[in-house]
Formats: structure tokens, sequence, C-alpha cells
């Protein structure tokens, strides 16, 4: 992997304030992803490719990422970027809306990160549920939504998110098949490990 581009290509995406993995968020990711080496890991939002790349180093030795993105631009984008940094035999990109791709997935994972839509959350989490393999863990990226979903927070425009990324964490805590911890990290993450 040629990491000068990676680096390029992570400083662009901060530029443009297109949204990537914050680099604590990823650090807490590494200690678990390098405990399973995941064969196969599932991203639930692409955007530019960042996340995906990153996670490539984790990957046990023929391992691969299978992420899904519906912008347009951004597929273009994280296709160029994937080729730049000479990854396109480990990661496969489903251009789409999540919410038609996972249904037609029939895969086992070792590892999901959802990081999109999300008022979507739950219905992530179902489908992740579905494929994830015994022992997997789903990472859950931005789940206390700039601590909107902590507070008492009511504003009309973020609402359904708010109340969707709740609605995930309550699924995940009650869950007798997850272990799930829920760290104040970057933006929030939610790890869930299945037993």
């Amino acid at each position: 992997m040629n990491r000068r581009e990676l680096e390029k290509i992570k400083q662009k995406a901060l530029e443009e304030h297109i949204p990537i993995i914050m680099d604590e968020t990823l650090e807490v990711m590494e200690k678990y992803l390098t405990q399973i080496r995941p064969e196969k890991i599932l991203e639930i939002g692409t955007a530019v490719g960042y996340s995906a790349m990153c996670f490539t180093k984790f990957l046990s030795e023929n391992g691969r990422i299978d992420t899904i993105e519906r912008d347009g631009e951004r597929i273009q984008e994280a296709k160029e970027n994937i080729k730049k940094v000479g990854l396109e035999d480990k990661i496969c990109i489903y251009e789409g809306d999540a919410v038609e791709i996972l249904p037609s997935l029939n895969e086992k994972y070792d590892a999901v990160f959802i990081d999109a839509a999300k008022g979507k959350y739950p219905f992530f989490l179902k489908q992740a549920l579905r494929m994830i393999k015994s022992h997997g863990i789903i990472f859950a990226d931005n789940i206390l939504y700039k601590g909107y979903v902590l507070s008492d927070y009511n504003k009309h425009k973020q609402r359904t998110a708010v109340r969707n990324l709740r609605e995930y964490i309550k699924e995940v805590s009650e869950n007798p098949i997850l272990e799930t911890e829920i760290l104040e990290v970057g933006d929030g993450l939610a790890i869930s490990k299945r037993k």
C-alpha cells in the first residue's frame, strides 16, 4: 500500500470537509481488528474510500473488503483513490443504496463497519446481525452524533437521526447475543461483539 498517497487522500478529504474516519476512532478499531485478523469486512458508507483503505492492513492474507456507497461522485473518487494506493484487489465497491444492496448480500463477515445515513442505523444493524460470523464485531461510527444522542436534543432537522441512533444503542445494548460498549471516541463509537 502506498502510504504517501493515502496521507494525501486523507488531507484532501479533510480540506474538502468530506467526513472520514477520525484518527482516534481508527486507533480503537485497530486493537480489535488486529486481534481478529478479518478475512472479510463489510463497510456501509464508502465516501472516498479512506477507511476501507486503512482497514486493509488488518486483513488476513487473502482478505477483502466489500464497501457500499450510493453517491456517484464519491464512488468515482473512491475508485481513483483505491487505484492510486494500489488496493483494487482488496476492495470491492457496491454502487447504490445500502438499503437495497444489503438484503441481496449473503456473505459472512468477520467485521462490519457502519458509517452511512444515521437514520438507517437500525436497519443496517439488522442486516449486519444476519451476516456477522460468531465472534465477529460490528462497529458503528458517529453513534453519539455531536453529543445530541445523549442530550435531550429535539431540533426538528436531526430528530429522526437522533431517534434512530438511540434505538440502535438500545438494540445493541439489550441484544443477548451481543456484548456492546459505547465509547466517547471521535463522534462516538459503538463496538458490538457477537458472542
